[in-house]
């Protein structure tokens, strides 16, 4: 892992970003050496607790949290939230997922949550007691999350919720849900699109009568991801994040914070397929000779390294204008678009060089294979980036 930290000597840093790469860097060499990879649902299960509890104990997690809800900074900082990640990335991707699903999921009632809801969750949160997720989308609302039609009602001292949601991280695990639906009927735009208006947030728990966990979702990378229903799924109106109708903006600023980690994640999977290329080739004989001293390796090596660094400047600037307060829009895009993009580029010409082995279970080119595909499309397509930075351009 020698030149996984080369990139803090950039003037996006300042000295307690150091400090937290190296507890960081420290934390995962105790942690997750050697660390088992379960592939079966009830291992993964059991591996994410274990991963969002022992990050809680180690203060990891209050960097998902700002200082008044217990967290490490006054306010959400994207430079630690894209250090984490990238350092949990490198070594697991399924402490990654916990780490960044925490911080996402909580992220509404951080955002916009009362006094009371945010002293009932995020504290737990923190310390990794509590397992969060964040319930936007639907089978027929991805991209165009305003498309939902999950709905929820006023009853007296509660809201009715009915509806859908998939592809929930977490689903199934999780402690409470940060759920989006209507509490309006759509707006047809001009273009026949639904309006963003009347979508508005709650906390729903699974012992709420109604919820109910309608199938677990299994994907190329083994994660706990599920369907989740809502069936007159009654819950206490003080469990409303926000005020009415201003779900869909808590959701986008949500997304905002976090979308720059996702290209830092793939960073640091693009960086341990580089490193473990590096090592096999210096190690692997053909035809006489070390893998590393034909040219075809070598050119292969200078476009990846040259690849993540671009994708680690682009990454880390979008970052350092969030926490600037500047615009980020274009640049937070621009970074997931060509982090996602560049990794799986990688990923793949490492698992090339590893011929026969790259494709065996259990190496690590293989299981960053199946990592890094997610990355292109959650959080926004890398075809959604495209139109967010032709949006911005245009503007």
């Amino acid at each position: 892992m020698s030149k996984q930290n080369d990139h803090l000597a950039w003037p996006f840093f300042d000295e307690p970003h150091r400090r937290l790469a190296a507890e960081a860097r420290g934390w995962c060499q105790a942690n997750l050496a050697g660390a088992p990879h379960p592939m079966d649902r009830a291992g993964v299960d059991a591996r994410c607790r274990t991963l969002v509890a022992a990050l809680g104990r180690a203060g990891l997690l209050k960097h998902c949290l700002r200082a008044e809800d217990g967290g490490a900074r006054a306010d959400f900082d994207a430079r630690s939230l894209c250090i984490l990640r990238e350092s949990l990335a490198w070594w697991d991707g399924l402490a990654d997922f916990s780490f960044s699903m925490q911080g996402l999921g909580s992220a509404p009632l951080t955002l916009a949550g009362s006094d009371a809801l945010r002293a009932r969750y995020l504290p737990r949160v923190a310390k990794g007691t509590a397992i969060a997720a964040f319930a936007l989308s639907e089978p027929e609302a991805g991209s165009d999350a305003a498309a939902m039609q999950a709905s929820a009602r006023r009853d007296g001292a509660h809201y009715r919720l009915d509806g859908s949601k998939t592809w929930i991280s977490n689903g199934g695990i999780a402690d409470f849900y940060c759920v989006f639906a209507r509490t309006e009927a759509a707006k047809p735009r001009a273009d026949g699109s639904a309006s963003a208006e009347g979508i508005s947030a709650f906390v729903v728990e699974p012992g709420d009568p109604g919820f109910a966990v309608a199938g677990r979702i299994d994907v190329m990378a083994p994660h706990p991801l599920a369907r989740i229903s809502f069936s007159d799924c009654r819950i206490p109106a003080d469990r409303l994040i926000g005020a009415e109708g201003e779900g869909f903006k808590i959701a986008m600023r949500t997304l905002d914070v976090f979308r720059t980690s996702v290209a830092a994640a793939a960073c640091g999977f693009a960086r341990r397929a580089l490193d473990e290329a590096l090592k096999h080739v210096l190690e692997r004989s053909m035809f006489g000779r070390r893998l590393a001293e034909f040219q075809l390796t070598q050119a292969a090596l200078a476009e990846m390294a040259t690849g993540i660094e671009a994708a680690q400047l682009l990454t880390y600037r979008a970052a350092w204008l969030r926490d600037r307060g500047e615009r980020f829009t274009a640049a937070a895009a621009m970074a997931k678009l060509t982090a996602t993009e560049t990794a799986q580029s990688v990923i793949d010409r490492a698992l090339q060089m590893f011929g026969g082995r790259g494709v065996t279970h259990g190496e690590v080119v293989e299981g960053l294979y199946r990592e890094i595909r997610a990355l292109r499309i959650y959080e926004g397509a890398s075809e959604v980036q495209k139109l967010v930075i032709g949006r911005e351009l245009l503007k």
